[in-house]
């Protein structure tokens, strides 16, 4: 489980981010470089990092359900997730 200061801080960007996003495209449309770097860091898109909704883990995020591999399958295995269901063949 991930520290709650990380989540915190992932929310706290990606809320900075949203509040930039127009002002960054209207900056970047016009050419204005120089305003652009003057932005805070963590008003840029790519310092986001995908995160599990439900315990924080970094890593194995699956996009498609914003969960990790491991709550993906413990959901899947229970019948928690519609249209899911573990393959046999």
């Amino acid at each position: 489980m991930a520290k709650e200061s990380m989540k915190a801080r992932e929310v706290k960007r990606q809320e900075m981010v949203d509040k930039y996003a127009e002002k960054k495209a209207a900056m970047k449309a016009a050419g204005d470089y120089i305003g652009l770097q003057k932005l805070p860091k963590n008003a840029s898109r790519i310092r986001l990092h995908n995160r599990c909704k439900l315990t924080g883990r970094p890593k194995g995020y699956m996009r498609m359900f914003g969960i990790s591999r491991i709550n993906f399958r413990q959901m899947a295995l229970n019948g928690e997730i519609p249209g899911v269901k573990k393959a046999s063949w």
